[in-house]
């Protein structure tokens, strides 16, 4: 076909020639053959290109611990084979291939020897191990074998040993490669062969690395003590901070200098180790790859002009030391970044040594903070139980106290004078009850057993009846009360009318205790469901040190006044803790023109279909029952103590009723049992805590027997009244001790529908004139000498002189006994000199 027989062999020639027997056109196979060359060289290249990028990969991403990516090192191989064929250097690469077969030679047969002879032979472990986590950095057997038959097949390659020879220099290389590798394996003992035994049995078919969480066979997986967990291959390849902790005896330092060690001085060797000893073997490798490079580069240039030998040698030794100066910058640079790195990779270790450390402190730390909190909730929680057992202590003799002095102070055979005692009795009782309640209150607070309930309240009667309780007080007190509230406001509103009470009678008791004299005023706006309670007072203040204390427990401000004042510091606590259970909030400040002023606000949500509100609570008593309509009823006390049960008759018996007591649960069920045959129970007032059977179980029985008469609960402990017991719990209504006369009467009244009868008023006595007007002036002065002397005795005395004139009224010297027994002297005199100042 007149092709050239140098051109014969080139395959582009065979197969245009064979594509013009197929089209019958020069040009057509001309175009055929072009499309199938360059696919194929294609296909062929780029294989050859990804195989290459995958030994670049392996042995930079293990030098530098990173990997850019495969595509990455594709496009560096195929960049490098273009680059190559522009300049030409292919064809010099082709004259180095026999140099090359005595390369791929030693490494062959390196590897056969040792899959083929040292594993049958047990010079070397049976399985073959590819992790690097297991492996030695450098194995003697495999790469002393390789580079020993290296050396002697570049010896005879370059007709070290003749002719012959040299013309069989790879396949000497590979025969020597082939017994070097078990004669190392036997002088070594095959201990270089594993750094660390696997040993690791996963059971299981897939493992998620730690690292990268993708799921590997377990036989690509190694166990990371740094991780503490798998870790796949490459990314133990990749991993630049652990410093082959799995084996750091298998690194490559260690083992150069092990290896120096045993071959130079120990000074030498650790000179060798330093950083400049690194420099000097980097160096030299560099120059020694670069030499090899320019030294391909003569050989394939002169071999193709001859008669420019001496002048590319004299060249390319130029550029040889020209790179050698900027080899050693790059060399040095490099080892003070491998430098740099260990550095910060030991300051990190340091570092997260320290953190660590920090970690497990703070662990235990935070486990004696846990305890102690533990054993604080453990003492509050004592305490909280300690409280609610003294308070029963306390109530059930206060019951009996408080409960006489009511009985006492309605009996109309007692001495006027005698009375006042009687009353202060009452009120001191009734103070020791709220003091009492205080704590509970606070005690189930903290304790988070509270309830909040949603009563229906009459926002205009609620309020009405608020305002004369103060007005009361405050006139009591010798202060003007004024109270403002808006036109428009819901009839009826939904909160807990208890605690709003009690919050906002704390406010305004508050006011009244500490204003000498002055007004205190109550203001109410409404808008939008949210009522906000203003409290004024005209009194001395709240210094703003005691601002920021003044809701903490026990707090009694720092002025003198606030020090003198009754009182355990409880009230505004309550309050406070209340009003934000409540949803609200409270807030004090110096009140404009003098004096504290004390703002809740809160949501009083109006409630538009409401049912029947109760009747208002009734005041105190005022009027002794004497008996009722209709026929006799029995009431059974049951009650441990005595004293209670004596009381309760003391408070039933004179009204007309029929008491029995029962002291125990069973004594309790045996006498409704044997009264059923006899008009039976009426009522049945039951104690909740008894020895042996409570009042609930007690109640339960009752009811399961078959009593339908009403059961009134009764106990000193406040947390015992709060469970109703299912949706139709047993009792009817439930007392809190210590009683209160009006309360007991009226509940009584209403569980036996009864209708009181009362005594008649007491008809003055014939003759005796009205007794009205205001006590003279002299008796208004002598009052207020011996009250600036505070003569309690004279004072007393005095009252009781100006009770026998008729002329003083008794309203008068009712208020200023009432004060004397509480030993209010401030308002006393303030009292007094208005009186003066009048006349």
């Amino acid at each position: 076909h007149g092709v050239p027989a140098g051109e014969a062999a080139e395959p582009t020639q065979m197969y245009r020639v064979a594509f013009s027997y197929v089209t019958g056109d020069d040009r057509a196979a001309l175009l055929l053959m072009g499309a199938f060359v360059l696919v194929s060289q294609l296909k062929i290249n780029l294989t050859n290109a990804y195989a290459g990028s995958i030994a670049w990969s392996n042995f930079f991403s293990r030098l530098t611990h990173s990997h850019p990516g495969r595509v990455v090192w594709l496009v560096f191989n195929v960049a490098i084979a273009v680059l190559l064929m522009m300049l030409g250097i292919d064809k010099t690469i082709e004259s180095t291939l026999p140099l090359y077969a005595c390369v791929v030679s030693a490494w062959v047969g390196a590897l056969a020897a040792d899959l083929a002879v040292n594993k049958p032979l047990g010079l070397s472990p049976p399985g073959i191990e590819f992790k690097r986590a297991h492996l030695y950095a450098v194995n003697p057997v495999g790469t002393g074998a390789m580079l020993l038959a290296l050396a002697v097949g570049c010896v005879l390659h370059l007709g070290g040993l003749g002719p012959m020879a040299q013309a069989f220099a790879p396949l000497l290389t590979l025969a020597l490669a082939f017994a070097a590798a078990p004669a190392l394996a036997w002088a070594t003992g095959g201990r270089w062969y594993l750094a660390r035994s696997p040993g690791r049995d996963w059971g299981k078919d897939e493992i998620a690395c730690r690292v990268c969480e993708l799921p590997f066979e377990g036989e690509d997986m190694a166990h990371c003590p740094a991780y503490n967990g798998p870790i796949c291959s490459l990314c133990c390849s990749l991993d630049a901070r652990c410093g082959d902790l799995c084996k750091p005896h298998g690194r490559l330092e260690t083992q150069a200098q092990a290896a120096l060690g045993r071959l130079l001085p120990s000074r030498t060797a650790a000179w060798i180790g330093a950083p400049l000893g690194r420099y000097l073997a980097m160096m030299l490798t560099l120059c020694a790859v670069t030499g090899l490079i320019l030294g391909v580069v003569h050989a394939g240039a002169s071999l193709a002009h001859p008669d420019h030998r001496e002048v590319l040698r004299t060249a390319l030794t130029s550029v040889f030391f020209i790179l050698v100066v900027i080899l050693g910058v790059v060399a040095w640079l490099f080892v003070l970044a491998q430098e740099s790195r260990r550095v910060a990779q030991s300051e990190t270790r340091r570092q997260t040594a320290l953190y660590e450390a920090e970690i497990a402190a703070h662990k235990v730390t935070d486990a004696k903070l846990q305890d102690a909190k533990e054993r604080a909730e453990a003492a509050n929680q004592a305490k909280s139980r300690y409280v609610v057992g003294l308070s029963h202590e306390l109530r059930t003799p206060l019951s009996s106290v408080l409960g006489y002095a009511q009985l006492l102070e309605t009996d109309p055979t007692i001495p006027e004078a005698r009375l006042n005692g009687i009353r202060v009795i009452r009120r001191s009782a009734q103070h020791l009850s709220g003091l009492i309640d205080g704590l509970l209150d606070i005690s189930r607070m903290e304790a988070g057993r509270l309830l909040i309930h949603r009563d229906e309240i009459r926002l205009s009667d609620f309020l009405d009846q608020l305002a004369d309780m103060v007005r009361l007080q405050a006139r009591e007190a010798g202060l003007d009360f004024r109270f403002t509230r808006p036109e428009i406001l819901p009839q009826v509103v939904a909160a807990d009318e208890k605690r709003l009470r009690q919050v906002l009678l704390n406010l305004l008791s508050n006011a009244i205790k500490f204003t000498p004299r002055g007004t205190v005023s109550l203001d109410l706006s409404y808008r939008s469901q949210v009522a906000v309670f203003t409290i004024r007072d005209t009194g001395p203040g709240i210094p703003e040190a005691d601002l920021a204390r003044i809701f903490e427990p026990f707090e009694r401000g720092s002025t003198p006044a606030a020090r003198n004042t009754p009182g355990t510091g409880l009230g505004l606590t309550i309050a406070n803790l209340l009003a934000q259970l409540l949803g609200g909030e409270i807030t004090l400040a110096a009140a404009p023109g003098g004096g504290t002023q004390a703002r809740l606000r809160l949501m009083l949500a109006a409630v538009t279909q409401p049912a029947l509100a109760p009747a208002p609570a009734a005041g105190p008593v005022s009027r002794p029952e004497t008996g009722y309509a209709g026929p006799r009823r029995t009431v059974l006390v049951v009650d441990d103590d005595t004293a209670h049960r004596t009381l309760m008759r003391a408070i039933l018996e004179p009204r007309g009723l029929t008491v029995r007591e029962a002291e125990t649960g069973p004594a309790c069920l045996a006498a409704v049992t044997e009264a059923s045959g006899s008009g039976g129970i009426d009522l049945v007032f039951l104690d909740i805590a008894m020895p042996g059977m409570s009042g609930w179980d007690v109640a339960a029985s009752l009811r399961a027997r078959g009593y339908a008469g009403p059961i009134a609960m009764m106990s000193a402990n406040v947390h015992e009244l709060g469970p109703i017991r299912g949706d139709r719990p047993p009792h009817d209504t439930i007392l809190t001790k210590p009683f209160d006369l009006r309360d007991v009467l009226d509940r009584t009244g209403a569980l036996l529908r009864l209708d009181w009868t009362e005594a008649a008023p007491a008809e003055a006595a014939a003759g005796d004139p009205p007794r009205s007007g205001r006590p003279g002036a002299g008796d208004v002065g002598e009052l207020l000498r011996l009250g600036r002397i505070g003569h309690i005795r004279g004072i007393e005395a005095k009252l009781a002189a100006m009770e026998q004139d008729a002329a003083v009224p008794p309203a008068f010297v009712a208020q200023m006994r009432g004060l004397i027994a509480g030993y209010d002297l401030r308002r006393y005199l303030t009292v007094l000199r208005e009186l003066a100042d009048d006349e």
